[in-house]
């Protein structure tokens, strides 16, 4: 781990082709803009190659993401440009998030929340919590302890999203979704929650 609690492996992951790097954005996420619960300014924390950020760009929505490793940022950016879409993107670590000074109407997280420990995890929300307007949302997509086995990231509960978001937040809504990866099998069990900034 760094002194942040981000693991050193994700910059290192993208010498192959990471398992959540599925080369087109979460299904969940496609649902969920369709649905119409992502707009206005958006963030996209732990972006990664930038997917979902920029399927939400071609949809006419102001995209900002960051990532921890450079290497996924230089294909987002890369991603960004060939498909002639308008998005920003930058290296950002999510302990630092009271740092950015932005504010967005939407934070959306695939697959970030669920590598903290409890300590950062903590001080993640925090971040949250000066990231996003009052009003705002934040749409959660992390792995779910519906998952069996021990292999992957940590399994989070509904209980563990409610009490962190118990201070500041409405949580709107959890229901149980999937993660596709590029692994086999290919999908992973999931929550998605839609928690609301006060």
């Amino acid at each position: 781990m760094t002194d942040r609690g981000v693991p050193h492996h994700f910059e290192a992951s993208y010498s192959t082709t990471p398992p959540w790097d599925i080369g087109r954005p979460q299904p969940v996420f496609v649902r969920v803009a369709d649905e119409g619960t992502i707009n206005g300014t958006v963030l996209d924390a732990g972006c990664g190659t930038g997917e979902n950020a920029l399927m939400l760009a071609a949809r006419g929505l102001d995209v900002a993401g960051f990532d921890v490793a450079p290497t996924a940022i230089e294909r987002a950016k890369a991603k960004a440009a060939d498909r002639s879409l308008t998005a920003r993107f930058f290296v950002w670590d999510a302990q630092r998030l009271t740092d950015l000074g932005e504010q967005f109407d939407t934070v959306i997280d695939s697959g970030l929340f669920h590598v903290f420990d409890d300590e950062h995890r903590a001080q993640y929300v925090v971040g949250l919590q000066a990231s996003v307007k009052s009003g705002g949302r934040f749409v959660l997509a992390c792995f779910s302890d519906r998952e069996p086995g021990d292999w992957g990231p940590r399994r989070v509960r509904q209980e563990e999203i409610r009490a962190s978001f118990s201070d500041g937040w409405r949580v709107d809504s959890i229901e149980a979704a999937e993660f596709e990866t590029n692994l086999d099998p290919p999908v992973a069990q999931a929550w998605l929650a839609t928690i609301t900034r006060l």
